[in-house]
């Protein structure tokens, strides 16, 4: 994986140059070249009598000498080879481009052949109906019944899988658009497509890659080392096939990103058969039955996902080298995760990065490796380098994920509401150390929440190169003491110092450098003098992933762990770290939200009301945070140490919040498209009709002084400490602006709130209690409600000591010319359960 690539051959402008007899290099004349291409290409065998003679008699030649005429000819024949092999590439390249292309026009034959069809129907169609299309099929594809008890009927659905993979893979099967931000060309990894509409999210990639297809197919099929979010995969039952494959029966569990979903599962058919002219296909879809697999205890903590017709075909290259096409399509069940998080589980694509186009970078990282284009970090094989980098990313999946079949458990930790703790008492370190200095486990605190308009390379990046922006040396060295003998210790720890200097030594990187892999020193002083001339300073491994702002879809990962200064290779891993996945809202989802509400508080219906506010038509820049931080401990100092991790991990958080808000383009979070993004005309003047209409209802001023400005207000009201919250009311109450205190509390953005409805924050008891105070403020103007709950969009329960609710006017100070603009609701010392 970690490797950096260099480039051993011999280009042109090195050939063409010679060492004199100082032994400077000197380059040789326009006459000299001509001369020895032209011997070349005569004579190009090294022994041939003749090319003896031709040098000889060449006066331009006389006065080099032979060994470096000798060094020439060596260099041309080695830039030959290197010119086919690219040439070889090349044409390769050339006739994927050519398929591609042909595939393209059988898809816009068929889509110009669908609209002509729809226009026909349009046209017979009435007024009355209702001719849309919907921009995802929302049914999943139909197959006959197939026995998957006998191996006829397995054979059946690997053909019928075989066969549905090859028309997504080359064919028309999936309406395939291009992947935005990755073009094809000739820097270009390959060529990425995504689903436009389709049952599930689907991803298609294909490229060159030089590696024979048999190694490409050992290599894919190794699902764990290329797929980072594949927790384990296990083979149930394995027979041959009628024509020479193979048919293997699959369970596979993933990761779940975020600590707010639970991880999915798959029980698939794999088929890996071989066709004409040395191709190879491995294609894998799920098999029919969500009890199927694994007994239901082993699979209690995940949710069955669908894998659809998908899989890998490899082409061999005239020339050495491999075409791959990849096809990934899913269906993750998203509709049983939070509706924050659905965009996530509902896009090709993240599908795309975090699979397809992550195992094709695999295949071509390996294949420079194996070719010998690498250049090693500090004496490590890439091999070596990789696997730390994989033990890092699986280490902290594990600590986000806590599975039981790992050995965590929950531990209860008072004042961290928002913060999971969990425990491991199975997990030591006793192979690697003295057993006597860690006898408890591991303890991890963990936490997801919803950070805003921030881009999640350029918070990762920050949080990489400004360590002591956020991060407390002393529990760094905390951490690290855990891996030296006799030196484990909580309340005994020796008081030292951090210096602010860290420095990043590289070990590596991808050839595409989303990925590095580097040591980081942290240099510390101890504070004892009769200690200070032992070294304080604090060694971490690290990788950090996704820091590249143009890759859309892709997930910023920043993960570390204590290291000993001279690491071996299987030195103890464990993993602490970040990482930031965007959430894109899609089109039309605000409408489906509205529409799935069969049950509305449509109380408002006489009231004249003003229009609501337009938003934005980009999407909003919304990504989910994950936060998983591990302290290994001691039985007896568990309690302080779970403690001292709740509080390290809350100000961490804090700290992290403060710095996506000062990498948001202003102080205040400018939301591009929306009116009531604050610091608008709009949003300045909707501050002053709140502030005005609620001292018109309640005879108090709603803030701490009434002789504010408009901006100056508006930041008052942005920062106040409740939860301040407005909804328009027709044609149902949906909010349309909140000040900091309530995007907190509901867990969303600016963007994200108008497409939440009022009704959506009370659970059905609040409904019905909500009913009677909404009667009463449509009549008076005002109400009071009294304490209760909601639920923020996360679906976390909150808490509210008071509540008031009053209309807002347009215009307060005329009374003649005032209109109903729309709702206010103030949530008073709100808390989450």
């Amino acid at each position: 994986m970690t490797v950096a690539v260099g480039n051993r051959h011999e280009s042109g402008e090195n050939i063409n140059r010679h060492l004199d007899s100082s032994g400077k290099y000197v380059r040789y004349t326009g006459e000299q070249v001509e001369a020895l291409e032209r011997v070349y290409s005569e004579c190009p065998k090294p022994t041939s009598l003749r090319r003896q003679q031709l040098i000889r008699e060449c006066p331009f030649l006389a006065n080099i000498e032979p060994k470096q005429i000798k060094v020439w000819f060596q260099n041309r024949r080695k830039e030959a080879s290197r010119l086919q092999s690219v040439n070889q590439k090349l044409s390769a390249m050339n006739k994927l481009l050519m398929e591609e292309n042909d595939r393209l026009q059988k898809q816009v034959s068929h889509l110009v052949s669908e609209n002509g069809y729809m226009k026909q129907q349009l046209t017979l169609t009435t007024l009355g109906t209702d001719a849309s299309c919907d921009s995802v099929d929302p049914t999943p594809p139909q197959h006959p019944l197939r026995d998957a008890n006998s191996p006829a009927g397995l054979m059946a659905i690997a053909e019928e899988t075989l066969a549905e993979f090859l028309s997504k893979a080359t064919g028309t099967a999936v309406d395939w658009v291009q992947m935005p931000g990755m073009k094809p060309g000739p820097d270009s990894v390959g060529i990425f497509a995504i689903s436009q509409k389709c049952y599930g999210v689907a991803a298609r990639a294909c490229g060159l890659v030089s590696l024979e297809p048999m190694k490409i197919v050992e290599i894919l099929k190794d699902r764990p080392s290329w797929f980072r979010d594949c927790r384990s995969i296990e083979v149930f039952t394995m027979f041959p096939a009628g024509n020479g494959g193979t048919i293997e029966l699959i369970y596979m569990q993933t990761y779940a990103p975020t600590t707010l979903a639970p991880a999915r599962d798959f029980w698939t058919l794999r088929y890996t058969t071989s066709l004409e002219k040395g191709s190879f296909v491995v294609c894998e879809r799920s098999l029919s039955g969500s009890g199927a697999g694994p007994n239901a205890t082993s699979a209690a903590q995940f949710v069955r996902a669908e894998m659809l017709p998908s899989g890998y075909l490899i082409r061999p290259c005239d020339g050495g080298g491999s075409i791959i096409h990849i096809v990934d399509h899913i269906n993750f069940e998203g509709w049983s995760v939070p509706d924050v998080l659905r965009p996530l589980y509902e896009s090709s694509k993240v599908v795309a990065q975090r699979m397809t186009i992550a195992a094709l970078r695999y295949v071509r990282q390996v294949a420079h490796e194996t070719n010998g284009e690498v250049v090693y970090g500090l004496g490590r094989q890439p091999a070596v380098l990789r696997t730390f980098s994989q033990r890092l990313s699986r280490g902290f999946n594990d600590a986000v994920n806590g599975f039981n079949d790992d050995g965590w458990s929950i531990m209860h930790c008072n004042g961290a509401e928002d913060i999971t703790v969990a425990v491991n008492s199975t997990k030591h370190l006793n192979s690697f150390s003295d057993p006597l200095s860690f006898l408890g486990g591991v303890l991890c605190a963990k936490a997801s929440m919803l950070l805003q308009n921030v881009c999640p390379a350029v918070l990762v990046r920050f949080l990489r190169e400004h360590r002591s922006e956020w991060a407390d040396f002393n529990v760094d060295a905390y951490s690290a003491a855990t891996l030296k003998a006799g030196a484990f210790a909580y309340s005994g720890m020796r008081p030292t110092t951090f210096t602010g200097s860290q420095i990043i030594m590289p070990l590596g990187n991808t050839i595409e450098k989303e990925e590095m892999l580097e040591v980081v020193r942290l240099e510390g002083h101890s504070l004892v003098p009769e200690d200070s001339f032992l070294s304080r300073d604090v060694h971490l491994l690290q990788i950090c992933t996704g820091v590249d702002e143009d890759a859309v879809g892709a997930c910023s990962e920043l993960v570390f762990a204590p290291v000993n200064e001279m690491f071996p290779d299987d030195a103890p891993l464990v993993p602490s770290g970040f990482r930031v996945i965007p959430v894109d809202s899609k089109t039309g989802d605000a409408q489906d939200l509205l529409t799935a509400n069969h049950r509305t508080l449509d109380l408002t219906s006489s009231q004249d009301v003003g229009s609501t506010p337009e938003t934005g038509s980009s999407p909003s820049s919304r990504c989910i945070l994950t936060i998983a931080f591990q302290f290994p401990f001691e039985n007896n100092l568990q309690e302080n140490v779970a403690n001292m991790a709740c509080q390290y991990v809350r100000s961490v958080i804090s700290s992290v919040q403060r710095v996506a808000v000062a990498l948001s383009p202003s102080g205040l979070i400018q939301i591009p498209g929306s009116k009531l993004s604050p610091g608008s005309p709009e949003a300045v003047s909707l501050a002053i009709w709140i502030c005005q209409s609620y001292k018109q209802h309640f005879g108090s001023d709603l803030l701490r002084t009434d002789s504010l400005g408009g901006d100056a207000l508006l930041r008052q009201l942005w920062d106040h400490q409740d939860a301040i919250l407005c909804c328009s009311l027709k044609p149902q109450p949906v909010f349309m602006f909140a000040n900091q205190a309530g995007l907190d509390m509901l867990e969303t953005t600016l963007v994200a709130l108008q497409d939440i409805a009022l009704e959506k924050i009370f659970d059905e008891s609040g409904r019905k209690a909500l009913c009677p105070d909404f009667a009463k403020l449509m009549q008076q103007g005002f109400a009071c409600l009294p304490s209760g709950m909601c639920v923020s969009t996360m679906g976390r329960h909150v808490s509210y000591e008071q509540a008031v609710s009053w209309k807002v006017f347009s215009d307060c100070e005329d009374n003649n010319n005032n209109r109903l603009h729309c709702l206010a609701f103030l949530f008073a010392n709100w808390s989450f359960l």
